[in-house]
């Protein structure tokens, strides 16, 4: 059996890809599990809370 370093998430749990979106003046990252961060004016600040959401996954 492999040595598990606990880098690789289990197999049983989904994987998370996030995109943004934007609507009017407004964008918004969200998750392929459901979650969906706050509506931000910058784009820079809504794909920093996609990248913490994917590291705290």
């Amino acid at each position: 059996m492999a040595q598990q370093d606990g880098l690789e998430p289990p197999p049983n749990l989904p994987e998370h890809r996030t995109t943004t979106t934007e609507k009017g003046h407004f964008c918004m990252a969200r998750c392929t599990c459901g979650w969906r961060g706050p509506a931000r004016r910058a784009r820079s600040q809504a794909r920093s809370d996609a990248e913490q959401h994917e590291g705290l996954a």
